[in-house]
């Protein structure tokens, strides 16, 4: 390794300076009609804007094309500043229920969930419900739909593209036929490993004679996968439990094969909902805790966020409860740009931890250092019930936030369509000065971060730019010289992981750190 690369790795590394301080709403929006509007999941989009889905019932204000009165997947397409640029409802005259949604290398998307409909956007359905999986253009329209699963119960509750170009999906199944195999029990982590066209590669079953519920999952640095739920069993593929349901991390090979596996728990009730890589090769998992015992200390009441680092075996570096004395659930966590972790979820309290509250239950945020120590926390909402599902970092550096509210019009709240509940999406400022540049000698634009692989720069002004990428060992991916359009546009055809961009203007250097999801 040379002295440059062990600089770009020092500097990396640093913790960026400037002043911890609480973000600020730079706009929300309320998104719906009449009936039920329920957000569950948000990307930055290639174009920066955002893509967020849900699903609605709903066949006015903004919503149009509601197959029926039942619930149809809803799929909103929001420009920069939270205007909606086109909406889709998507399904049949059965309930038809999305959580997940990722933006493809194409420009497309692929979204993810459940459906009860064997007509109207749904081609086929395996019996009772089936995993409905969309693949769409940039504008909306259907590429192709699968339905998957067997004549039980089966939905998909996370899905991302894979390297290869496919895709991988998590979520959970109650039966042994079709197109599912090996199922342990009542219910079952049920993992998917897709083509570019929706093709099963191979699929796996794991738990044990419980309830077992997968709600996250990530392609790892070494072309593997991890998955993080919930599970009340202690025989089959889980080794342990502690008590009610735990966390269960497992650790999958690149065909599906189990590394390694864990619980994490008390004796009462532990969900985990939301599972990453970090930048050290570990893992952050959050979700929610009710126990004080076990592997949780510090529980403050009722049910707390429960954040758990992991190393890269599944051993926990440290963990930490937060929250009040209400009820407390963390929904979504994401590592930051500076190697800090952005918490989302819903939050019922207003004392410990949490301060702010409006009223019922708000969106609750919190930023923690990479110990798990708290920067700042804020709340989020009315006087309603709010609760926030999913949080992503946005190239800005600030934090987009998405997910359901039933306030009228208060608070933190407008637009709401006196419905039961609207998509509420908030943007917030960033919140840490230089959080998206380690040095920032030039006035350029990168995103989206995190992404899936596509990154675009905007070079504004500036020409005979040169670009060089460097993975997590400090090697260098990709270079490019003498670049001239204004806005350029790159791959990252490595693993999910973090990388580093350099960019030189004349005597000017541009360091920005990238997350690969």
């Amino acid at each position: 390794m040379n002295k440059k690369h062990i600089l770009l790795s020092t500097i990396l590394f640093l913790t960026v300076i400037g002043v911890i301080a609480q973000p600020t709403i730079e706009w929300e929006k309320s998104l719906g009609g009449t009936g039920q509007d329920n957000a569950y999941c948000i990307e930055q989009a290639v174009d920066g804007g955002y893509i967020v889905v849900g699903w609605t019932d709903s066949n006015d204000g903004d919503v149009s094309g509601n197959h029926s009165n039942f619930l149809d997947y809803w799929i909103v397409k929001l420009d920069s500043t939270g205007s909606l640029v086109w909406q889709k409802a998507l399904g049949g005259t059965g309930n038809d229920y999305v959580w997940s949604v990722k933006q493809t290398t194409d420009g497309g998307y692929i979204v993810a969930g459940q459906t009860i409909s064997s007509n109207g956007d749904v081609t086929t359905n395996q019996g009772s419900g089936d995993v409905w999986l969309v693949k769409l253009t940039s504008s909306g329209s259907i590429s192709w739909d699968k339905s998957l699963g067997g004549t039980n119960y089966d939905g998909a509750t996370s899905i991302e593209q894979t390297t290869d170009g496919g895709y991988i999906m998590a979520g959970w199944t109650e039966s042994t036929n079709g197109n599912v195999t090996g199922n342990h029990g009542l219910r079952d982590f049920w993992v998917v490993k897709l083509t570019s066209t929706g093709s099963i590669s191979w699929q796996k079953a794991l738990g044990g004679t419980g309830y077992d519920v997968a709600y996250s999952i990530q392609q790892t640095s070494d072309g593997g996968y991890i998955v993080a739920g919930s599970s009340s069993s202690s025989n089959g593929d889980v080794s342990t439990n502690y008590g009610g349901e735990d966390y269960w991390v497992v650790k999958l090979t690149s065909t599906g094969s189990i590394s390694w596996e864990k619980s994490l728990g008390g004796t009462q009730w532990e969900t985990a909902f939301s599972i990453q890589q970090t930048s050290d090769g570990g893992y952050i998992v959050a979700g929610q805790s009710e126990s004080n015992n076990g592997h949780v200390t510090g529980n403050h009441g009722a049910s707390d966020y429960w954040v758990v680092k992991l190393t890269n075996s599944g051993t926990i570096d440290w963990q930490k409860t937060l929250g009040g004395s209400s009820w407390d659930r963390a929904k979504s966590i994401k590592e930051t740009a500076n190697g800090n972790y952005i918490v989302a979820g819903v939050s019922s309290s207003n004392n410990g931890d949490v301060t702010g509250n409006n009223g019922n239950s708000d969106y609750w945020v919190v930023q923690l250092n990479n110990a798990g120590n708290i920067d700042w926390e804020k709340s989020l909402g009315g006087t309603a019930n709010d609760e926030g599902r999913f949080i992503v970092q946005t190239s800005d550096g600030g934090y987009i936030v998405a997910g359901g509210s039933n306030s009228p019009n208060n608070g933190d709240v407008t637009g709401n369509h006196n419905g039961s509940e609207d998509f509420w999406v908030v943007k917030l400022s960033a919140s840490t000065v230089g959080i998206n540049s380690i040095t920032n000698n030039i006035d350029v634009d990168i995103y989206p971060n995190p992404n899936q692989g596509v990154v675009n720069i905007n070079l504004k002004e500036l020409n005979k730019v040169s670009v060089k990428v460097f993975n997590f060992t400090n090697q260098l991916i990709y270079q490019k010289e003498n670049i001239n359009t204004p806005v350029f546009q790159f791959n990252i055809n490595e693993p999910p992981g973090f990388y580093l961009v350099e960019i030189n203007c004349k005597d000017d250097t541009y360091r920005y750190k990238l997350i690969k999801e």
